[in-house]
């Protein structure tokens, strides 16, 4: 990503980059990677479900969406997604 989005937090591409592995898929398993504490994973995980860029499978486990692996790849500026958006 090149900007974030307002809305965005500058932690959210690491949150992201550790959704696309298989064995990470909650906000624990992202502390455990090192990324940031768990309920600061928590918050951003709903957050980047709101922009449609994870989904939330279960209550605290979330997957990363194709919006999602777009917007790491560079393929969709973050600037331009709205709330809702999917």
């Amino acid at each position: 990503m090149d900007e974030l989005a307002e809305w965005m937090d500058p932690i959210d591409e690491e949150i992201l980059e550790a959704m696309c592995e298989t064995h990470v898929f909650a906000p624990e398993h992202v502390e455990q990677e090192d990324v940031c504490r768990a309920p600061k994973a928590a918050y951003r995980c709903r957050e980047l479900t709101k922009h449609g860029l994870l989904t939330k499978q279960l209550t605290g486990v979330y997957d990363i969406t194709e919006l999602g692996r777009q917007v790491l790849e560079g393929e969709v500026d973050p600037t331009e997604l709205e709330e809702g958006d999917e």
